[in-house]
């Protein structure tokens, strides 16, 4: 019985670093998840930036178009 307990406090020690190892390997990488996701969002605000530059452009155009 004693002899369980060790072999079971044996095992969580020389299993620990290898869990703590694989969450800092999951905590320093990116998941297929996460990159899709944050490609999405620089792909939004590229496009919302582009459509604010088009409407500045937009506006000048018109602008200089009255000043005629």
């Amino acid at each position: 019985m004693a002899l369980t307990g060790c072999v079971s406090t044996a095992k969580s020690i020389v299993t620990a670093p290898f869990k703590v190892a694989g969450k800092a390997v999951d905590w320093t990488t990116t998941s297929q998840d996460e990159s899709d996701r944050n490609r999405g969002r620089a792909e939004r605000k590229a496009e919302q930036r582009e459509e604010k530059e088009r409407r500045q452009r937009e506006k000048e155009q018109r602008r200089h178009r009255d000043d005629k």
